[in-house]
C-alpha cells in the first residue's frame, strides 16, 4: 500500500503496488491499483490484457486511418472498426491479386486521392509514367517554350 504525502495528495484513496517480475521479457514491473481482493497475478495478467487492447488500438490507428470515432455507442465504434478492417483486407487482396509490391499504406493513399476517377485499379496502382505527346494540334498556350 502506497503512503506519503505525495501519493496522497495525488490520490487521496488508498493504492496497492503489485510488482511483477515477466520472465518471457525479462523485465521488471510494477502496477498500481485501487483493488485488494485480487491476488497479485490476476493483477498482473489483467493489465497484461489491458496493454494487448492498447497495442491493438495503436494498430488500427498506424493501419487502419481512424484518426476519430464517429460515435460514441459501442455500436457505432465497432461498425467503424469493422468498415476499417474490410477495406484494410480488401486492399490486402487486391494488393495479393494483382502482385503489387508497393506497401499497403500507400496503396491505400492512391486510391485515397484517386477514389472518383474512372480508371481501371490496376493502372491507378502500378508505376506507368504518362507522357503527353504534343502536337501541332494543341490548343494549350504555353507560358515558356518547350
Amino acid at each position: 500500500m502506497l503512503t506519503g504525502f505525495y501519493a496522497r495528495k495525488s490520490y487521496p484513496e488508498k493504492l496497492r503496488r503489485v510488482k511483477y517480475y515477466d520472465a518471457e521479457n525479462e523485465k521488471r514491473l510494477d502496477f498500481l491499483t485501487n483493488n485488494f481482493s485480487l491476488p497479485a497475478i490476476t493483477i498482473a495478467a489483467l493489465y497484461k490484457y489491458r496493454w494487448q487492447v492498447e497495442l491493438f488500438f495503436k494498430w488500427i490507428k498506424q493501419h487502419l486511418r481512424i484518426k476519430a470515432f464517429y460515435g460514441t455507442s459501442e455500436n457505432a465504434v465497432k461498425t467503424q472498426i469493422w468498415i476499417a478492417v474490410s477495406v484494410y483486407v480488401l486492399v490486402a487482396i487486391i494488393k495479393k491479386r494483382l502482385k503489387i509490391e508497393q506497401s499497403l499504406y500507400t496503396i491505400l493513399q492512391i486510391l485515397s486521392v484517386s477514389i472518383f476517377e474512372k480508371m481501371p485499379i490496376y493502372k491507378a496502382l502500378t508505376s506507368t509514367t504518362y507522357e503527353k505527346q504534343i502536337t501541332s494540334d494543341d490548343k494549350q498556350l504555353y507560358l515558356f517554350e518547350c
